[in-house]
């Protein structure tokens, strides 16, 4: 095999797209004119494949923040947190997303991938052992191989399958990293966090959360699972993303561990990359505080997210086990979801298209995902548009 045969696959698969008209994977948002609504080839659509849960991208106060910054301290940094990159919004940002998960300490990344990626790949290293759940975001599976740690997948939100796992490794449990997420981003379902917790009070190892799509969806202050579930004690470690409740860019990691400030300054993914623009910490700074200070947000995100959930439960179509704001219809082969991705699309609807190897099984997923900005009438027309197909493909 050469070095770029590896790529053929792919290749057939977007060549077959094109000569189709499709483009089903980083279709163009030419205009964005609101939080849910945008223009693709010309056609004014919804957008309900965004992760935009509180609606917050067009926020005046985020954007008057943003734009102050910008024209106070200029477009970007132009260098790392370690070297000249770190502004005084970076460092207010810390301590308050510390203050909100009732943490100790803060440390802002300049995209969730590196924070997600770089936590677990500076924790744990050779000679350690990290147990992960089977479904986890890629950036997850990429710092746990860049860790040089021992990796053992346990099944998705299994936690009886969890701590045979741990049986095995006997003493050493004490001494493993396990890693779990708030919501997962397919399927929209939820780590059973509680009975993780046991685990850990039994077996004493360190618990890492990912709360990137749970996050200002769920607890009484929007904290995350680890919240709703009453166990933040029992978590080491929270990391995130700003690109979903923040309408923001970037990431986090909020712990209560002394050793935090020398994780900062061993994980390479924050030492090497550019910190965040002024401008982007204080439109997540912003949008922070209008999570805070509007709950009603979140009552109206699950208003939404129950409606097009059991909408789409009662039109015949598979979704994942638990209603929240991803909402995944799973379709068994591949075809089969493209033309309905296409089908919802001409009826001015976008969704995610997830095919193998993306989605966490052989199966394809039509992912969308409900914010608090979407009307009721916007979450009826999408649910309407997923009828007519139904009925189309039935006559």
């Amino acid at each position: 095999m050469s070095l770029l045969d590896k790529f053929d696959a792919m290749t057939a698969v977007r060549a077959e797209l094109t000569a189709r008209g499709l483009r089903p994977f980083g279709a163009i948002n030419e205009k964005i004119i609101s939080p849910t609504e945008g223009t693709i080839a010309g056609k004014r659509v919804i957008l309900a494949g965004t992760h935009n849960y509180l609606g917050l991208t067009f926020e005046p106060e985020c954007i008057e923040a943003a734009q102050r910054c910008v024209a106070e301290q200029g477009t970007g940094t132009c260098g790392s947190r370690m070297a000249a990159g770190t502004y005084a919004e970076h460092d207010a940002l810390e301590s308050e997303l510390a203050a909100f998960f009732g943490r100790r300490y803060g440390i802002v990344f300049s995209t969730g991938f590196s924070a997600c990626m770089g936590v677990p790949a500076t924790l744990a290293g050779p000679g350690d052992t990290i147990l992960m759940d089977s479904d986890s975001h890629a950036s997850i599976y990429d710092g746990v191989r860049l860790s040089g740690a021992e990796v053992v997948r346990f099944r998705h939100n299994d936690a009886a399958n969890l701590e045979k796992r741990l049986e095995r490794l006997g003493d050493k449990a004490k001494d493993t990293l396990v890693v779990v997420e708030g919501i997962y981003s397919m399927l929209g379902d939820m780590a059973p966090l509680g009975a993780i917790a046991e685990l850990k009070r039994k077996y004493g190892f360190c618990l890492m959360v990912d709360e990137a799509h749970s996050m200002g969806v769920l607890g009484a202050r929007g904290r995350g699972l680890a919240e709703a579930a009453g166990v933040e004690d029992d978590v080491d470690f929270i990391v995130g993303t700003f690109s979903k409740s923040l309408g923001s860019i970037g990431g986090y990691c909020v712990s209560n561990l002394d050793q935090t400030d020398a994780i900062r300054f061993s994980t390479r993914s924050y030492l090497f990359t550019a910190s965040s623009t002024p401008a982007t910490i204080a439109s997540a700074r912003a949008a922070l505080r209008v999570l805070q200070a509007r709950p009603a947000l979140r009552e109206t995100l699950w208003r939404n997210a129950n409606m097009l959930y059991n909408g789409l439960r009662e039109l015949g179509f598979r979704v994942g086990p638990d209603a929240s704001p991803v909402v995944a219809a799973i379709f068994e082969d591949r075809e089969t979801a493209i033309r309905y991705w296409q089908g919802l699309l001409d009826q001015g609807v976008l969704v995610n298209l997830v095919v193998p190897p993306g989605s966490p099984s052989t199966y394809s997923l039509l992912r969308a995902s409900a914010s608090a900005a979407h009307t009721e009438e916007q979450i009826r027309h999408i649910l309407s548009a997923y009828a007519n197909l139904r009925l189309r493909d039935a006559a």
